[in-house]
């Protein structure tokens, strides 16, 4: 009878406590993969300076309507982007992080923005559409700046 009693009080305090557990985390993960597949749809989107439509987008504009489109708002400007959210290392991406560059030649600070999509990927508005690229390249790896996570 204390066993069962025992029991019976254990599933209570279970069942009670699952009232309470934080699902942040959980909705956080389910936005960043519509995001992440919100963005993907975009790939092959032309290049538009000042573009924030799928007609055609710059790198801010592309963030700001995936964003947009999970019911986040950010700023048309990837300086401004740049100054939200939590900073995070290089080191502990995850998908849906924002990752911003300096490819301005001669200024200092941020001029463009991609977002993470893990495996040390980004995809993002640059010269031609909407792509994929590795940090790994290049032309990224030197330009690195930073990384927030909303």
């Amino acid at each position: 009878m204390k066993k069962m009693v025992a029991l019976v009080s254990l599933s209570v305090l279970v069942l009670f406590s699952s009232l309470f557990v934080n699902t942040s985390n959980t909705e956080a993960a389910g936005n960043k993969r519509l995001l992440i597949a919100e963005a993907k749809k975009l790939i092959g989107t032309p290049y538009r300076y000042g573009g924030t439509t799928p007609r055609g987008f710059d790198c801010s504009g592309f963030v700001y309507y995936t964003h947009k489109k999970i019911g986040i708002i950010l700023p048309h400007s990837a300086r401004l982007m740049y100054q939200k959210g939590r900073t995070v290392y290089k080191s502990n991406l995850m998908p849906g992080d924002l990752v911003f560059f300096n490819t301005s030649k001669g200024k200092s600070g941020v001029s463009h923005v991609a977002i993470y999509i893990g495996n040390n990927q980004v995809i993002h508005a640059v010269s031609k559409e909407v792509k994929i690229d590795s940090l790994n390249n290049p032309y990224w790896k030197v330009r690195y700046v930073g990384a927030k996570r909303l």
